[in-house]
């Protein structure tokens, strides 16, 4: 007799063990509150062009005081070196000039002084009585990962370039623990597609989040991330909450920005950023420094000082 209720007993068991394999069981419960709940906006295609093409048309010039932060080597090369905060004077216009002036923390002494027109990078960096000048095309890295920063770098997370009508646009999502995205992928022509350009909006404002930029082959040239957004200055009022346009009332203040390829990443911090102001004709001109060494990056010239005057 108790053996047969045993095997009963058993049997409910089984039975009720290979129940469940039909019905997922709940371990536990949390309940979220309405005001925690994340915001995940919705929006067309048309609508995250329009909002970023807003800035990225709109942005003519930028004159700001950033906190620059750099990082030379990874994981993958096997060295990592940290460098210190360096307090930066940063000059931008579109479509591709950028001067940017970087200070020793405290005594104020320029570290470094680099400027762009797209074509021509040119740095001064006065602790090693050096003039470097080379090809924004050059495509030759430094073994030496941060002399490989370019100011042209800087200048490709500021003045965004505006998506034209022509180019082919795809729409997707994407959802992680993060949060939610919105993607557009930029395409570029010719014989066979390649993605030119992915810009990720974060749901939660409908914010530019990320910019990602991909050169032939898909190799992936720049990785900016934005945070941190806040109004920008008028430089018709001064004043720092109002719009300095109609289509621009704000700009991320905090960018992290990787070069793979470079083998080094950026944070820049942004203190103070006026938009649209004018700018001097001679804010970007970077001569070389009287007796310092020039170096043509990526050629095989030879350093040659700068002339003490000029000749008669």
């Amino acid at each position: 007799m108790i053996q047969g209720v045993r095997t009963c007993l058993l049997l409910t068991t089984l039975a009720a063990i290979c129940g469940s394999c039909h019905s997922p069981v709940v371990t536990g419960h949390t309940q979220i509150p309405p005001s925690e709940r994340p915001v995940a906006k919705d929006a067309t295609r048309e609508e995250l062009l329009d909002a970023y093409n807003a800035i990225a048309r709109n942005m003519k010039t930028m004159d700001a005081t950033v906190e620059l932060k750099p990082t030379a080597g990874s994981k993958y090369s096997g060295v990592i070196d940290e460098y210190h905060e360096v307090k930066a004077f940063l000059l931008a216009e579109r479509p591709s000039e950028i001067r940017v002036i970087g200070q020793a923390p405290v005594i104020g002494k320029t570290v470094f002084d680099m400027a762009s027109d797209g074509e021509t990078f040119r740095v001064s960096i006065p602790t090693k009585n050096k003039f470097l000048v080379g090809s924004v095309a050059n495509e030759r890295n430094s073994s030496k990962p941060i002399e490989n920063l370019r100011p042209q770098h800087l200048l490709d997370a500021l003045l965004w370039p505006p998506i034209r009508k022509e180019e082919a646009v795809t729409m997707t999502e994407f959802n992680n623990e993060k949060g939610r995205y919105y993607v557009l992928t930029v395409l570029r022509g010719g014989y066979q597609l390649e993605v030119l350009r992915e810009v990720w909006f974060d749901r939660a404002n409908l914010q530019v989040a990320r910019i990602q930029t991909f050169g032939p082959r898909g190799i992936l040239l720049s990785d900016a991330s934005f945070s941190d957004w806040a109004p920008v200055n008028n430089p018709a009022t001064g004043q720092a909450n109002a719009p300095a346009s109609p289509a621009i009332t704000s700009f991320p203040r905090f960018i992290h920005i990787e070069r793979p390829h470079d083998d080094y990443t950026l944070d820049m911090q942004v203190a103070k950023m006026v938009v649209n102001g004018e700018i001097p004709p001679d804010g970007f001109k970077l001569e070389q420094p009287t007796g310092s060494e020039l170096v043509h990056v990526g050629e095989s010239a030879e350093i040659k000082p700068a002339a003490e005057s000029k000749p008669q």
